[in-house]
């Protein structure tokens, strides 16, 4: 499966700011009413989330969706 470096960073900031706010995968998974094995694939840059899901993840870490990308 091809990632692309955008969506890695993309994922890695989503990671950065989760864990700087001490929440686990499944809390912000439940926030964002999406599943906790594809917020892991987000965060590992292996698939591109809607702009719907960018601007959830997004509001549920409470941050401009603007700070989630690279």
């Amino acid at each position: 499966m091809f990632m692309s470096e955008l969506t890695i960073q993309f994922g890695q900031l989503v990671r950065k700011y989760r864990k700087e706010r001490n929440m686990s995968q499944e809390q912000l998974a439940l926030l964002c009413n999406m599943d906790r094995s594809y917020l892991g694939r987000i965060e590992r840059g292996e698939v591109n989330p809607t702009l719907e899901k960018i601007f959830q993840l997004a509001d549920s870490l409470k941050i401009p969706a603007r700070s989630l990308i690279p």
